[in-house]
């Protein structure tokens, strides 16, 4: 192929600056190439910047979710809690951005409207809402699988006239902190019920003169589990930094758990109660990553931990009708995201938490002052809607990325992303989707797998440089062998039965509905492997030029 001679504005342009997409600017930049960082927020720290509402915290073990401590970057960096809330979580990343000296590099409240490919001279054009033009040989989204902001679409919604606002677009000062919103006394209704409400509802729920909670479909939750971190035991952990970094890089998910040997289905009765019975107890995701190997692909052995969440429901909520309506009968255990929970179930207990089912009674409008179910009226002064995110591809629809020939990324992936190893797209040559559609970031510890996959993005584009090569685009066999084996190998999972935020699903307009998973569940350790041996044979299943 020809290429034009254009030499563009950077040689790399990194969208986001959570905590993957600041990484990956700073690699860039030490290994001596150009690069420029944009970001729609004032500052770093993305999913931490953005989510500012009570309750937002960790779900993974703080001490395995950082990354820039793990690695030395920030290495006295002290944890203050097993899971680290959200003020903590975003002192994190500006203390990680102010250690590798990132922000001169970005421009904030800035967004990217367009990313167009110039084929002639091989390099993308970038249209900024400023009205602002740049080019770049190489464009690379860190936009986070967690980002476009989903509002539901309900008749009304923008007549209210008392506080409304979604979970992840806290209401902030004119300092850009967010409220300390006063709840006592008011009548407030949250929506969703996802792992944002979870968190929301126990706190709202201490002072609210009165907590609806609109749900449409229930979460099998279990408890987080988080107590604070002593200065002694954080001196211990940041003593097993390195072995801890290794652990998790060989777990599936880079969570510090592993799977049991056994299958539920070889289990006495007994003996696995009593197993259930101690990962409930123990603190975080371990029961839904320690449990036994067969958890997601045998529909028996989930049932048995099904059931043994559901009593556990059934002995926290005293209302029993309540407690039914909070037991989902829709999808597998770990068939969604697991929302960790503090004091969840014990809300419903309270006397001014009531629990409005949304599949029984629908929503019909927003109005002036509440909210109308099919069979009532609610009267309401706030309205939190936690109702989650256009997940994984998401932010990239929200752009306008065009490749060869004009086509667009979002018509491009219709029916379901197509990609290899979940980085490139084949007709988007240069375009690199970290924590992406595919692969393996997004189903993971985000903290670990998005700087392990930063790193290896780095040294193609170092490999690029070095060879006086300038185009990166996969072959159609590789992607459609990649993108094959990863809608086979979600199928064989119980993963497939439900709708979490990970699956896309299409309504065709004959009726016909398409279901793809956006990730890649084969694990991390494969995956990398998987990544390692392409650049070991050249970034074999790309064509480069």
């Amino acid at each position: 192929m020809v290429i034009g001679e254009l030499k563009p504005d950077f040689d790399a342009v990194v969208i986001g600056a959570g905590v993957t997409g600041i990484y990956q600017t700073h690699l860039l930049e030490q290994s001596g190439l150009s690069v420029c960082g944009i970001e729609a927020g004032a500052d770093v720290g993305g999913t931490w910047f953005w989510n500012r509402y009570p309750g937002c915290r960790l779900d993974t073990e703080s001490y395995a979710y950082g990354y820039f401590a793990l690695k030395g970057i920030i290495p006295d960096w002290e944890w203050q809690e097993r899971f680290a809330s959200q003020p903590e979580m975003l002192r994190y990343a500006n203390s990680a951005a102010d250690a590798m000296d990132v922000r001169k590099l970005y421009r904030f409240n800035t967004k990217v409207v367009a990313a167009h490919y110039q084929e002639a001279s091989n390099v993308w054009e970038i249209t900024l809402d400023s009205g602002d033009i740049l080019t770049c040989r190489h464009l690379i989204s860190a936009t986070g699988p967690l980002s476009a902001t989903r509002m539901p679409d309900i008749a009304g919604i923008d007549t209210f006239k008392g506080e409304a606002f979604h979970s992840s677009r806290w209401p902030v000062d004119e300092d850009g902190l967010p409220r300390d919103i006063d709840f006592t006394g008011k009548r407030v209704g949250i929506i969703g019920t996802g792992a944002t409400g979870v968190q929301i509802i126990p706190i709202v729920a201490e002072s609210a003169g009165e907590l609806l909670v609109f749900q449409r479909s229930p979460n099998w939750c279990t408890p987080l589990g988080n107590t604070p971190i002593s200065k002694d035991e954080m001196a211990v952990i940041r003593k097993r930094y390195p072995n801890i970094l290794e652990y998790v890089k060989v777990t599936d998910t880079a969570f510090p758990y592993h799977r049991d040997h056994r299958k539920a289905i070889d289990v006495p009765a007994e003996e696995r109660e009593a197993f259930f019975e101690q990962l409930y107890n123990q603190p975080g995701y371990g029961i839904w990553l320690s449990g036994f190997r067969d958890l997601l692909v045998n529909k028996e052995s989930n049932k048995f931990l099904a059931d043994f969440v559901a009593g556990k429901i059934r002995q926290r909520v005293k209302d029993q009708r309540v407690a039914e309506k909070l037991i989902p009968t829709d999808h597998p255990f770990g068939g969604k995201r697991v929302p960790m929970e503090t004091n969840y179930y014990e809300a419903y207990n309270k006397a001014n938490v009531h629990l409005i089912d949304i599949r029984e009674a629908p929503i019909v409008e927003i109005a002036e002052t509440g909210i109308r179910t099919a069979d009532a009226f609610h009267e309401l002064d706030v309205i939190i809607f936690a109702t989650g995110f256009d997940a994984v591809t998401g932010s990239l629809d929200r752009i306008d990325i065009r490749g060869k020939g004009g086509k667009r990324l979002k018509d491009a992936w219709a029916d379901g992303p197509t990609t290899f190893l979940g980085l490139q797209a084949r007709g988007f040559p240069n375009f690199y989707t970290l924590v992406g559609p595919h692969n393996g970031s997004a189903f993971c510890n985000v903290g670990v797998c998005g700087g392990l996959q930063a790193e290896w993005v780095t040294q193609m584009l170092v490999y690029l440089t070095a060879k006086g090569l300038s185009f990166a685009e996969p072959t159609q066999a590789a992607e459609d062998e990649w993108t094959e084996s990863i809608y086979r190998d979600f199928s064989r999972t119980l993963l497939a039965e439900a709708n979490a935020w990970w699956v896309k699903t299409t309504t065709k307009p004959d009726g016909t509905v398409v279901r793809r998973t956006l990730v890649h569940v084969g694990g991390g350790p494969e995956y990398r492997k998987r990544c390692e041996q392409v650049a070991y044979h050249d970034y074999e299943g790309f064509e480069l030029a």
